[in-house]
């Protein structure tokens, strides 16, 4: 019997196992990946817009000498702190089953492995549930959900549907290391949000025509070697060797209610109790970017760290 067990393994998830353990609970986490899984699939190139003391967990210092840690950098951090505390991590081994059996919860695992927890906290985030369009064509082998490096797309044409961060810095990085790229997002504009000293580079290259870009425009359907797009009422092609749909991340609803969580119809966020995050079934919590549902910009690892402070105070205070 473990009195906390934690599902999910990134920032969130190791700051409640960290608090849990200095409160002197017996904790476990389970993650059906690596480390800080999310992260480490970032693009490689990636540079944090956060500065690493907002990164920080379980008052350990992430010493850089510069103003923005890399992916690489927050990785390596991550792994320090895991150590530091001795976490008990179990890898690449997804949770199937949480129920709850009269004062306890039963949890399983794909490896069929059977563990029993007084509390379980569930930190999944959402960055393995990309938002799709929907449209015919989008699981060909030449469309991807997520963003890499550049270097295969040399000499190449690319597609890259949206228009926030994801999107703007994957265009950058492709056009200087030699691809031919085409830029398509719904609205008339880029997104407010685009980091600000991101947004002159890409508007710049949108207006020299260095990369272009097709507003209030949506993708119809992808074919090998083109995309048809509907642009102010009128459909046309788009030649490309590759397609990049890169319009955001959606909560993984059907596992949260396959654990018995409530989740807003709407927000798509799991009901849980302000202060505590404690959902409808009691001992059972959420924490991390995951209690946003689909408002996944309210809450990043700089404040869904600091989740397992309430949640710990919320366990202790019912012992």
């Amino acid at each position: 019997m473990t009195d906390v067990i934690i599902v999910g393994a990134g920032p969130a998830g190791l700051s409640c196992a960290i608090e849990a353990k200095n409160a002197g609970l017996s904790t476990l986490i389970l993650e059906k990946g690596s480390l800080v899984d999310y992260i480490r699939r970032f693009p490689k190139n990636l540079i944090w817009f956060s500065t690493p003391e907002l990164l920080e967990i379980g008052g350990i210092p992430f010493p850089l000498p510069t103003v923005r840690p890399t992916r690489v950098d927050t990785i390596a951090y991550y792994q320090k702190v895991t150590k530091h505390f001795n976490l008990d991590v179990r890898s690449f081994d997804a949770v199937e089953k949480i129920d709850r059996v009269s004062d306890h919860f039963s949890v399983v695992t794909s490896k069929k492995i059977k563990y029993e927890s007084r509390n379980v906290v569930v930190a999944t985030g959402y960055f393995d549930n990309p938002n799709r369009l929907d449209v015919e064509g989008e699981d060909l082998p030449h469309v991807k959900h997520y963003y890499d490096e550049p270097f295969e797309y040399f000499d190449r044409d690319v597609v890259i549907v949206g228009g926030r961060n994801s999107a703007v810095e994957a265009a950058l990085d492709l056009y200087r290391h030699g691809a031919r790229v085409t830029l398509v997002h719904r609205n008339e504009t880029l997104s407010p949000g685009v980091k600000y000293w991101i947004l002159p580079d890409i508007e710049n290259r949108i207006k020299s025509g260095e990369i272009k870009a097709e507003f209030e425009s949506t993708v119809c359907r992808i074919h090998d070697g083109r995309v048809r797009i509907l642009s102010h009422g009128n459909e046309k092609d788009i030649k490309c060797d590759a397609v990049f749909v890169l319009i955001g991340f959606r909560p993984d609803t059907y596992h949260l209610k396959k654990f018995g969580i409530t989740v807003h119809g709407e927000t798509l966020a799991p009901l849980c109790k302000e202060g505590t995050f404690e959902t409808t079934v009691p001992g059972l919590f959420v924490a991390g970017s995951v209690v946003a549902g689909k408002f996944n910009n309210k809450i990043f690892v700089e404040n869904g760290r600091l989740h397992g402070k309430s949640i710990v105070a919320s366990i202790l205070s019912k012992r």
